[in-house]
């Protein structure tokens, strides 16, 4: 019984903070130096539950991914100025990501040697993500989907890079530049999300050779599926919860969440 708890517990944990902008990454962190338990350190795991959010914000964006493809598709055949925006949209997208890949690709091993021993950092994290939460909490541009600039997609994108420190909200930090850059809070979202699915997936071939070296423990897999229905649900909901939020311009409140957290892991781990 403890067990099925334990794999609720991380599906529910998976599911509340990788939408919402508080460092899904940093919570792991957190959670792995309070708690005696391997399950953190499962990879098997880490990818089924990261597998299950992505098919669940895949389902909420379906209609917006199904049309950039079709649209950047059909471009080449029509020339048409509508097309061209959807072709223009992904290749936005494609910029955006290729610092965070890069910076990833370099750095993530280092930086998981170096907070595996100082968890403490994490704490920091989390403030630079309340702060940048704060700094935008009333804007609200007038850009939409096909005002965004290459310019704006390259600034999104370094600023995406710096959330592969854990504490430091990818979504969070997404979610700031492209206000700052000038999107109104839809278009923001509906960005910042965009992103999320190539990184998860990027994410996840990463992991799969890891997973076919270690091989999978079937004896597992009804909790790894239990895990990922709970996972699946709540990343559904908190991505409405967090477009609510966003919507009627409250992301402060995720801020007093994340300076409670920041002190209370600075405190307990320095």
């Amino acid at each position: 019984m403890m067990d099925i708890i334990k794999y609720i517990f991380l599906g529910i944990l998976q599911g509340i903070t990788e939408p919402l902008p508080i460092s899904s990454s940093g919570h792991i962190y957190v959670c792995k130096a309070l708690f005696n338990t391997s399950l953190f350190s499962d990879l098997n795991l880490e990818i089924f539950l990261n597998f299950a959010s992505f098919i669940a914000i895949l389902i909420i964006l379906r209609k917006d991914i199904i049309d950039i493809i079709k649209g950047s598709i059909n471009y080449f055949k029509t020339k048409r100025q509508k097309d061209k925006k959807r072709l223009k949209y992904l290749l936005l997208m494609i910029i955006s990501t290729i610092p965070v890949s890069v910076i990833g690709i370099i750095f993530n091993q280092s930086l998981s040697d170096l907070l595996s021993k100082n968890v403490f950092i994490v704490g920091f994290g989390f403030i630079v993500t309340a702060l940048a939460l704060i700094l935008v909490m009333n804007e609200d541009g007038d850009k939409d989907d096909g005002d965004i600039t290459y310019m704006d997609a390259i600034l999104i994108g370094l600023c995406q890079a710096v959330s592969i420190v854990p504490g430091i909200s990818r979504c969070g930090v997404v979610l700031v530049a492209c206000l700052l850059c000038g999107l109104n809070r839809n278009s923001a979202l509906k960005y910042t999300f965009m992103l999320y699915l190539p990184v998860s997936v990027g994410t996840m071939i990463l992991g799969v050779g890891d997973v076919i070296t270690a091989g999978i423990d079937l004896s597992l897999l009804l909790y790894y599926s239990l895990g990922m229905v709970f996972a699946f649900v709540t990343t559904y909901f908190s991505y409405k919860w967090l477009t609510k939020t966003l919507i009627n311009g409250k992301l402060w409140a995720f801020s007093v969440y994340l300076f409670a957290i920041a002190l209370f892991t600075i405190i307990y781990f320095i």
